[in-house]
């Protein structure tokens, strides 16, 4: 997953493509790009660019995080169309309905939400950025639309003490980060409604 989830950090360019050199030609590469639209960095490579040089290669994309289609549980994938054609056989009929596809290529021209989703995004990292700082709590810097963060208490403690309160967050417990969580950026209200409730969740749990 690049960039990477739960950590929203990112492999680049370069060493995307130095893994690839180095990896044999009757291997199927799988790149799942959920998050790659609100990368801001420029060292960030789309695997897509690779597919001339490698079509053993398959990159997924989803309409559920930027275009905010979760509900209709729409994707694509892309690449040669060798494998492109072996999938097809598999593939199930009517696994996308028409209102979907719809929906998609609707998503797809509306630049000016793509545009606003993307600058909400920019501005509520930079508030989570400098308020978790203030409180001291260590976090990732992210390239997606979702930031690590490393509590220093039990992450499901976290996760329950914040349920109570109505806001729902990822403790990364199972990703083996037992102290750690991962929030979604959200609108202004939502971000400092996150920190209110955090703030008195780890107040509540060092008692």
């Amino acid at each position: 997953c690049n960039p990477n989830n739960p950590t929203g950090t990112m492999v680049t360019g370069e060493a995307l493509s130095g893994f690839i050199n180095r990896l044999s030609r009757d291997v199927l590469l799988v790149i799942d790009e959920a998050y790659s639209e609100y990368v801001e960095s420029p060292e960030y490579r789309s695997a897509q660019a690779l597919l001339e040089k490698r079509p053993q290669t398959i990159v997924l994309r989803t309409f559920s995080k930027l275009y905010g289609l979760a509900a209709l549980r729409l994707g694509y994938g892309i690449s040669s169309p060798a494998i492109i054609s072996t999938l097809e056989r598999v593939r199930e009929p009517f696994n996308v309905n028409s209102l979907a596809q719809y929906a998609g290529m609707a998503a797809l021209d509306d630049a000016e939400h793509i545009a606003e989703s993307l600058r909400l995004n920019r501005c509520g990292k930079a508030y989570l950025y400098q308020v978790l700082a203030g409180l001291g709590l260590e976090y990732t810097p992210t390239e997606a639309n979702f930031i690590f963060i490393d509590t220093g208490r039990d992450a499901g403690m976290v996760f329950r003490g914040m349920l109570k309160k109505g806001v729902i967050i990822r403790s990364c417990e199972s990703f083996g980060c037992p102290t750690s969580i991962r929030v979604t950026v959200g609108t202004p209200e939502q971000n400092q409604r996150f920190i209110k409730a955090l703030q008195s969740v780890l107040q509540e749990i060092e008692g």
